[in-house]
């Protein structure tokens, strides 16, 4: 039994990282912009929150809802100031501008929050409580988080597929220059999709610091490293794969701690090499719209 709960964990927590993988992922996929302040965005968003919380007292789940727009706000300026300027240069620009911004990111929250870490609703019941099926023992936290990460996967599908901006998204993707001559402004487009990036992003970040204790440093040491390994494994640029990607890379890195605790993260990397090897492309490859 403890090898079936160590896989259930695993899918779980891959919905996490999935929270983490699908904003890097569009901007992959539309812009092809790998954004290494993804990980220091989402520690960005769970501190928002923690401010929210403890300036207006109000309950953690509505900080979802002044956060996630802000940070969507905050993506569209980004992209069509700081990021389409590198873009307008090349695409190694915006590496060298958002590792940039990662490290004045995270040294911003050194500075103002120091290095101590910190929770989001620690004491709530959705955080602390589980529930059991036979001799698993299930958190009804990483069970919400799945089920969030699979709405919010289903809602960008459906925007990509259904909506007027979603078409015009997969159309800047596919030919910006076409999309242009039919009168689409791709640059905002690209905004649209950084704002949407950002604010799943943010639903990653706020999550995570309601699943474990953020600290400045915790955007580039841990998050973007899952983010981009599930993005990697799954398929770049492909929505559902970094869904893929994420139970893959937890479920390795459950099985790893099942073996030996301190191969935990080892495990899930060897997967992550192991896939870039075999199959580089990623498990599933369909491109932005998919």
């Amino acid at each position: 039994m403890s090898w079936v709960n160590a896989i259930i964990q695993g899918v779980l927590v891959g919905g996490l990282y999935a929270l983490f993988a699908c904003g890097l992922s569009l901007m992959f996929g539309v812009m092809k912009v790998v954004n290494l302040a993804h990980g220091d965005l989402a520690v960005v968003a769970g501190y928002v929150a923690i401010g929210v919380i403890t300036v207006t007292h109000i309950p953690v789940l509505w900080s979802f809802v002044i956060v996630v727009p802000l940070m969507a706000l905050l993506g569209y300026v980004l992209q069509r100031t700081i990021l389409q300027g590198a873009l307008d240069r090349s695409v190694l620009a915006t590496l060298m501008v958002t590792f940039g911004l990662s490290v004045v990111i995270e040294n911003g929250l050194l500075q103002f929050f120091t290095a101590n870490t910190r929770g989001i609703g620690t004491g709530l019941a959705l955080v602390t409580g589980s529930f059991s099926i036979g001799q698993i023992q299930i958190g009804y936290l990483p069970v919400a988080i799945f089920v969030i990460a699979v709405v919010v996967l289903l809602g960008l599908q459906y925007f990509l597929s259904a909506t007027r901006y979603g078409r015009l998204i997969r159309a800047v993707a596919d030919d910006k220059e076409a999309a242009q001559l039919a009168g689409a402004d791709y640059r905002h487009v690209f905004g649209i999709a950084a704002a949407v990036a950002f604010g799943t992003v943010a639903l990653g970040g706020i999550a995570y610091g309601m699943y474990a204790q953020l600290a400045p440093t915790t955007g580039t040491d841990t998050i973007l490293l899952f983010a981009f390994a599930a993005v990697v494994i799954g398929g770049l640029g492909s929505l559902w794969g970094t869904l893929l990607g994420g139970v893959v890379l937890g479920v390795a890195q459950q099985i790893g701690a099942q073996i030996s605790i301190s191969d935990e993260t080892l495990a899930g990397f060897i997967v992550f090499l192991a896939v870039l090897a075999l199959r580089p492309q990623g498990l599933i490859s369909r491109g932005a719209q998919s």
